[in-house]
């Protein structure tokens, strides 16, 4: 006996072979998975410091509102995009896009992009504790951010935590499109 789902799971009849379950679930839940950290951030943008103590002041306004709110959405557009790794319009151009529209997508023109960005993604929100209130990036060592109360501390880590996992899931979907593409399509049934 199999368990109900609460919903119908969205149709795959658009692409050329089955998608596995799991990346069509993983590739569906990562804006949402995101959403937390771009919340987050969006109080920042009226100089409201979510319980941080900043050594330096805050940018001006006319800096920081557009700064926080476009790369909140920039982030969500492209989470939404990493749909397009399980979808049809991942495998053949929207016919609305000028000059590419109508045109199969070769694999490796999604695949390079997704995990060289999956890599990127990686490297920026992955930090290793070194002690003393220090981290380890890309960037070099640097200082952790100190809140005013454990709530705040509490709170920032549930919300900003998931961003770490970006970067692994695209590279993991990347390579199940690839692995489903390169395969022969299927012939009509």
């Amino acid at each position: 006996m199999s368990p109900k789902l609460l919903h119908t799971p969205p149709s795959v009849d658009d692409t050329e072979r089955p998608v596995p379950r799991w990346a069509m679930r993983l590739a569906y839940a990562l804006p949402w998975l995101l959403l937390p950290s771009c919340l987050w951030r969006l109080p920042f943008a009226f100089h409201f410091e979510m319980g941080q103590v900043q050594g330096l002041g805050m940018p001006p306004y006319w800096i920081s509102v557009p700064y926080v709110l476009g790369l909140s959405v920039l982030s969500e557009a492209i989470a939404v995009l990493a749909i397009g790794l399980v979808r049809g319009w991942g495998e053949v151009a929207p016919s609305w896009i000028p000059v590419i529209g109508g045109k199969r997508i070769r694999p490796m023109a999604a695949v390079a992009p997704a995990v060289i960005g999956g890599l990127a993604l990686t490297a920026m929100f992955t930090g290793i504790p070194i002690g003393d209130g220090n981290r380890l990036t890309p960037y070099g060592v640097i200082e952790t951010v100190h809140y005013t109360s454990d709530a705040w501390q509490i709170l920032a880590t549930v919300c900003v935590s998931p961003t770490a996992l970006w970067g692994p899931i695209i590279i993991v979907l990347a390579i199940a499109y690839y692995r489903r593409r390169r395969a022969e399509p299927r012939t009509g049934e």
